[in-house]
């Protein structure tokens, strides 16, 4: 299996496309290779190499029959909180892995010197992650409660693979950012230039509606379940999140675990350990978070993150709208090639049927696989997805670059669904009060940070994207450049057909 090109971002436009960017030229994958000896069930290789043919179950089933929800969850936040540790905790607490894997994992851990690492292991595949013990790439995994059906998206937490976090995110229902509570480890995420804000602000503009902090750590000796210290979190953390656009009350939950001992994940922490705790555990969150679904019978969407060769083409997504069956006639756009779906898999499973949420891979006849590119989207025909080279959109310009002045001609990495392409702003039409919502009476030249301005957006290539009232998750974006985010936008027009 061909691994992700582990080359840290440059600074600049092309390096930050490169450090996303899948085409056909780069057959990489943004999930972790799981050659490793790691269970059946705790893994899922979402890629695989051109001509590799793989033998699925032959076990099929209806998913409207399937009683479950199916929910995508992403652990967001500073490199070293310890994401990898509670994705690979979950797993094992879950049944995903057994006992004797555990120990496996422990001795290597021990052999690199690095004996709290284990957990993370379940979630880092690969020996770059091993090694250097962060997440390189968005590691997958699968685990289920009473209820719910769970797909992990353990996302990078370090700055220079900020790119893949997005990629994770934009996939995601439900976000878990984890904090460290370790003395120094809180401030230097939460500080300017620290993931625990970028990873934050990106979350709320690629749709992360419903967010669950985790306070991580509380077992360390710095810590030591301290009362005062959650409270000190929760408190700067609440201030900064609403902020950034989130309800607090209503879709944001604090609770405090240890990820590395499993305290507080799957049962309740017990009153020798923490008195002052009396709400629930992670799985008692996760299990009763609702989500609103996209609609079943609506006109289908599926943006592409990957594509690969297996008795034909496959490709992988999330559905954002609509269902799809075995035998459907569907559209890959904006290259606009029919296509006949031929299988379809919804976690290494054969089903006849698949709806909104679902994470899938389709087989299909009627396109090569080195025709489609990442960020191209499998839609209905009677209601394709439009295919622009350039659009109208609302932006909040986050910050800018030393020196930059945002104008006419400014050009940057767009981010929208599976899209990485390079953009420039090519007109500003009009500046808006953020307070008032109304446009301001001069047409600006320029804005500053902080500013809300509408404004036209060129493409180089033609990509898909829907109206933000329409389909919100194909309709935000983000702008990077140099490693940053420049600017968060929803599209708020398109060209006419």
């Amino acid at each position: 299996m061909s691994e992700l090109d582990r080359t840290l971002p440059m600074q600049g436009i092309e390096e930050d496309i490169k450090a996303l960017q899948l085409d056909s030229q780069a057959e990489d994958t943004v999930m972790a290779d799981t050659d490793d000896g790691k269970p059946a069930k705790a893994e899922i290789s979402d890629s695989m190499d051109e001509g590799k043919e793989s033998s699925p179950p032959d076990e099929v089933e209806d998913e409207m029959d399937q009683k479950k929800r199916h929910l995508n969850v992403v652990f967001i936040g500073h490199v070293d909180a310890g994401k990898s540790t509670i994705g690979g905790q979950t797993l094992y607490l879950s049944g995903q892995v057994d006992e004797r894997t555990i120990q496996k994992y422990e001795k290597e851990a021990k052999d690199k010197s690095r004996e709290s690492w284990y957990m993370a292991y379940i979630m880092d595949t690969n020996e770059e992650e091993r090694v250097k013990g962060k997440t390189v790439e968005v590691g997958r995994a699968h685990f289920e409660t009473d209820t719910t059906r769970f797909t992990i998206l353990d996302a990078p937490g370090h700055k220079s693979y900020v790119p893949n976090m997005i990629s994770g995110a934009s996939q995601a229902d439900i976000g878990v950012l984890v904090i460290s509570a370790r003395k120094g480890e809180f401030e230097t995420g939460y500080e300017r230039g620290g993931q625990t804000r970028e990873h934050v602000q990106l979350a709320k503009t690629l749709g992360v509606s419903k967010l669950l902090v985790v306070v991580n750590k509380m077992d360390e000796p710095t810590v030591k379940w301290s009362k005062e210290r959650f409270d000190e979190i929760e408190s700067k953390m609440s201030t900064f999140l609403k902020s950034s656009g989130y309800n607090v009350k209503k879709d944001v939950q604090f609770l405090p675990i240890s990820g590395l001992m499993g305290t507080n994940m799957k049962t309740r922490v017990d009153k020798s350990t923490c008195s002052w705790w009396s709400g629930p555990c992670l799985f008692e969150v996760l299990d009763a978070i609702e989500v609103p679904q996209g609609d079943p019978k609506g006109p289908f969407r599926m943006p592409i993150i990957d594509k690969f060769k297996d008795l034909g083409t496959v490709v992988m997504g999330k559905v954002e709208s609509g269902s799809i069956c075995e035998g459907d006639s569907l559209l890959v756009m904006p290259n606009k090639v029919a296509v006949k779906v031929v299988s379809v898999y919804c976690d290494e499973v054969k089903v006849r049927r698949a709806g909104p949420g679902e994470n899938l891979r389709v087989r299909m006849s009627g396109i090569e696989e080195e025709d489609i590119l990442s960020g191209f989207v499998l839609c209905s025909i009677e209601k394709p997805i439009p295919g622009v080279s350039e659009f109208v959109a609302q932006l909040q310009i986050l910050e800018l670059l030393e020196n930059a002045i945002f104008c006419a001609g400014y050009r940057a990495v767009l981010h929208v669904h599976a899209v990485v392409e390079e953009c420039e702003i090519v007109e500003l039409i009009r500046q808006i009060d953020p307070k008032t919502k109304k446009s301001m009476k001069k047409k600006p030249l320029f804005v500053k940070k902080g500013a809300l301005v509408e404004c036209r957006v060129q493409v180089n290539n033609m990509i898909c994207v829907e109206k933000f009232s329409d389909f919100a998750q194909l309709g935000r974006f983000t702008l990077r450049t140099e490693g940053r985010t420049v600017a968060v936008g929803k599209v708020t027009n398109l060209p006419a057909a």
